[in-house]
């Protein structure tokens, strides 16, 4: 057993879709949460700067005596060198991976779809993962780079018009190579998950990279007897790197929860 916390990163607030999916799954463990929220997003950064943002979260992380560390975000998640992550202290868990196998063990036809940011499609970690799962598939890529701002601003509403025409824009291209699974790429894009839905006509199974990763940290914690001894409910601690109050009000859409007072300004180096 194991009752040191695990550590969740990610540019902003689309981590907190991981980090809601842990509270379901196991609720009895302690949180860390890291929000790079004064330099959100990541995706329209170089690689080089993604890689240096991404260690010096997780410098951060390691700090907190934590047992596990999480990327939640697609953006690193994708660009993170395997020789960084792998040579960590703790184990490491990212989305790729886990929604990978996901997408390809429920895609039909072989015709799956990823949509993420900018640097997440130009990596093509998803494609490679899924080739290496199975040698059938057919994969097509495209950038959504407008959604995460529209997520981080609260354009979030089913009916908003904006958004669902940022959707359909990016989706069209997709819709005509006749997917039948399409990987969220981005732990933003869960929150638009209704609108993702509507309008490919609730015919493509959609991979909620979240969910995926959080069933993933489970497993982890169960084959390594790491989970928490502790039977009470766990606590999470929420850090950002932009101001508390703006933090505190969206993330409750996130979590559909109501954070509290556990949130802190930290400054990374």
């Amino acid at each position: 057993m194991d009752n040191r916390p695990i550590g969740v990163f990610d540019s902003g607030l689309g981590g907190l879709t991981v980090v809601k999916e842990l509270h379901r799954l196991l609720p009895n463990e302690n949180i860390v949460y890291l929000g790079d929220t004064g330099r959100v997003p990541y995706g329209t950064r170089s690689r080089e700067t993604i890689i240096r943002y991404a260690q010096q979260d997780i410098d951060f992380l390691l700090k907190k005596d934590i047992k596990m560390i999480v990327a939640a975000c697609g953006t690193v998640s994708s660009t993170l060198p395997r020789e960084i992550s792998s040579a960590l202290p703790i184990p490491y868990v990212d989305i790729v991976l886990p929604a990978a196998q996901e997408a390809c063990a429920m895609s039909a036809r072989g015709r799956i779809g990823v949509v993420g940011t900018n640097a997440t499609l130009k990596s093509n970690a998803f494609g490679r993962a899924m080739r290496n799962i199975r040698s059938d598939i057919h994969v097509y890529g495209n950038p959504c780079p407008l959604l995460v701002h529209l997520v981080e601003n609260g354009m979030i509403e089913p009916d908003n018009q904006i958004t669902n025409l940022a959707v359909q824009m990016y989706l069209e291209p997709l819709m005509k190579e006749d997917i039948d699974t399409l990987i969220l790429g981005c732990t933003h894009f869960p929150i638009l998950y209704e609108i993702f839905n509507r309008l490919l006509d609730y015919k493509v199974t959609l991979i909620d990279p979240g969910r995926c990763a959080a069933k993933y940290v489970q497993s982890i914690l169960l084959k390594h007897s790491m989970t928490a001894e502790q039977t009470t409910a766990g606590e999470t601690e929420y850090n950002v790197t932009d101001e508390v109050e703006s933090f505190d009000k969206t993330a409750s859409i996130f979590l559909g929860e109501k954070i509290g007072r556990n949130v802190h300004r930290v400054e990374l180096v």
